[in-house]
C-alpha cells in the first residue's frame, strides 16, 4: 500500500508567491553614468585596429617566437588559468542550488533476543529510501548568488587577459632593453678604442714637448672611464637576459638566442582610438565592471535573504523484514516548509550594509581604472611625441658636436689651442652617442606602453594550457 501526505496550504501559498513576486534587480549601474569620458585624446582622435598582435608589427621573427612562448609557458599566466578554472568550477557549484537535489539511503539491521525459556527471537529489518529537496527561489536569492559567481568567472578571464597583455609587453620590453645594452656595450668598446688612439697621440706629442702631462692624465682618465662603464653595461645585459628567461618559463641559465644587431625603427605614432573604446578594449576595466555587477548581485541576494524562504522535501521509503519484499509497499511523503527570520540580532541587516559598501567600493575602483586608463594612453602618446622631438634635436646636436670635435682636433694639431677643447668636445660627442641609444630605447618603450594602454582583443584567442599540449 502507498500513502501521500501533502501540505496543501503551503502549496497554495507557493503558487501565489511565484506568480506575484519578482527578484531584486541590481541598480549599481546607475552610478556609472557619472563617469564622463573626454571625446578624444589630446593628440589624436582616431583608432587603429587593436585586434592585431602588435609585437608582430616590429617585424622580428625571434621576438614573435619569444612572445608566443611566453603566452604559453609563463608561470604567472598558468596561475591565472588555474584561477579561471577555479572560478568556473565555483560558478557551476553555485548553479547546482537552482536544481532539485536527490539522495538515497539504505540500511539493514539484525537483532537476537534471548527469551526466559532459554530460547531466542531473531529479527531482521531492511530499509531503503530516496530523499528529494528543492528550495523555491521566491525572491531571486539563489539566482542572484549564481549570477555573482558567473560574473566573477568572467572577471577572472579578464584578469587573465590583462596578465597576457602584461606578459607580452614585458617580454618585448626586455628584448628591446637587451638590444639597447648590447649597442651601448659595442659603442663603449668603440669609444674605448678611439680614446686609446687619442691617448697615443697625446703621449706622442708629450714626448715631443708639444703637450703637457695634464693632457696625458686627462686622456687616460677618459680611457679608464670607458673601462669602468663596460662591466656595468655587461651586468645589466645579463640581468635583463635572466628576466626575459624567467618570463618565458625557463631557468635563468637557458637564455634565448637574440641575433638582431640594431634597435627597430618605428613608424609614425599609431592611432590610439577614442577614450570610450577603452571600456571594451581594456580587460582590466571589463574585469572591474564584472566585479561591480557581481557585488550588485550579492547585494540583491543579501536583501532577499531577509525574506521568507520556501523549501519542498519529498521522501519515498520502505521497511521490510524480508529482503525480497524490500521494494514493495513504498510510503511517499511530500512536505513544504516555510521559514522566515524573526530575530537574528541584526545579522542579515548588517550583511546588506556590507554588500552595499562593497558595491560602492567596486564602483570607485572601476572609475579609478577608467581614469587611469585614459591617463596611461595620454602619457604614452605624449612620451612618444616628445621623445621623437628630443631624438631629432639630439641628432642635430650630435652632428654639431662632431663638427666641433673635428675643428678642435685640427686646431690642436696645428698648435692653435691646447687639449682642453678637444677633451670637452670628445666628452660631448660620446655622451650624446650614449644618450641617443637610450632615447631610442625609451621611444620603443613608449610605443609598447601605448599598445599596452589601448588594450585590444587579440588575447581572446588564447586557449587553456591543456589545449596547447
Amino acid at each position: 500500500m502507498g500513502s501521500i501526505q501533502l501540505c496543501f496550504p503551503l502549496l497554495v501559498f507557493l503558487a501565489l508567491a511565484i506568480s506575484s513576486c519578482a527578484p531584486y534587480a541590481p541598480d549599481a549601474r546607475s552610478g556609472l553614468a557619472e563617469t564622463v569620458l573626454p571625446d578624444s585624446f589630446s593628440i589624436q582622435d582616431s583608432i587603429e585596429d587593436p585586434k592585431q598582435r602588435w609585437w608582430e608589427t616590429i617585424g622580428d621573427e625571434q621576438l614573435n617566437n619569444l612572445v608566443n612562448e611566453a603566452l604559453v609557458d609563463n608561470q604567472t599566466l598558468l596561475s591565472y588559468w588555474a584561477r579561471l578554472e577555479k572560478a568556473q568550477a565555483q560558478a557551476r557549484k553555485s548553479g547546482a542550488d537552482l536544481k532539485p537535489s536527490l539522495g538515497g539511503d539504505a540500511g539493514a539491521s539484525y537483532t537476537k533476543i534471548k527469551t526466559d525459556h532459554g530460547g531466542s527471537v531473531e529479527n531482521e529489518n531492511y530499509g531503503i529510501g530516496l530523499i528529494a529537496g528543492y528550495e523555491v527561489d521566491l525572491w531571486g536569492r539563489i539566482r542572484a548568488g549564481h549570477e555573482s559567481t558567473l560574473l566573477e568567472a568572467k572577471a577572472s578571464r579578464e584578469d587573465l587577459n590583462t596578465a597576457a597583455i602584461t606578459v607580452a609587453a614585458e617580454v618585448t620590453e626586455r628584448w628591446v632593453s637587451i638590444l639597447s645594452q648590447r649597442l651601448q656595450r659595442q659603442l663603449l668598446e668603440q669609444q674605448l678604442s678611439n680614446n686609446k688612439t687619442y691617448l697615443e697621440l697625446v703621449e706622442l706629442r708629450f714626448r715631443k714637448s708639444l703637450a703637457s702631462a695634464l693632457d696625458v692624465f686627462q686622456q687616460r682618465q677618459l680611457v679608464e672611464r670607458n673601462k669602468a662603464q663596460l662591466p656595468l653595461v655587461e651586468m645589466q645585459e645579463r640581468i635583463l637576459e635572466n628576466q626575459l628567461t624567467v618570463l618565458l618559463g625557463r631557468m635563468p641559465n637557458q637564455s634565448p638566442v637574440i641575433t638582431r644587431q640594431e634597435l627597430p625603427v618605428l613608424d609614425a605614432v599609431p592611432d590610439a582610438g577614442l577614450p570610450v573604446q577603452l571600456l571594451q578594449n581594456r580587460p582590466d576595466i571589463v574585469s572591474a565592471l564584472r566585479r561591480l555587477e557581481a557585488a550588485d548581485q550579492r547585494l540583491a541576494a543579501a536583501r532577499a535573504d531577509r525574506l521568507p524562504s520556501l523549501r519542498l522535501t519529498g521522501r519515498a521509503a520502505n521497511d521490510s523484514d524480508e529482503l525480497e519484499d524490500l521494494f514493495d509497499n513504498w510510503i511517499v511523503n511530500l512536505t513544504a516548509g516555510l521559514t522566515a527570520p524573526i530575530i537574528d540580532g541584526g545579522r542579515r541587516k548588517a550583511e546588506v550594509e556590507i554588500n552595499q559598501a562593497e558595491v560602492q567600493q567596486q564602483l570607485a575602483e572601476y572609475r579609478h581604472l577608467v581614469l587611469s586608463a585614459v591617463r596611461e594612453v595620454e602619457d604614452a602618446l605624449i612620451s612618444e611625441t616628445k621623445i621623437r622631438e628630443h631624438v631629432a634635436a639630439s641628432e642635430n646636436q650630435l652632428q654639431a658636436a662632431q663638427n666641433a670635435l673635428t675643428e678642435a682636433g685640427t686646431r690642436y694639431l696645428n698648435g692653435l689651442n691646447d687639449y682642453l677643447p678637444v677633451l670637452t668636445q670628445l666628452l660631448s660627442v660620446q655622451g650624446l652617442e650614449n644618450d641617443l641609444i637610450r632615447r631610442h630605447e625609451d621611444l620603443l618603450i613608449a610605443r609598447i606602453n601605448l599598445y599596452r594602454a589601448i588594450g585590444g582583443t587579440w588575447f581572446d584567442a588564447l586557449t587553456p594550457p591543456a589545449q596547447n599540449n
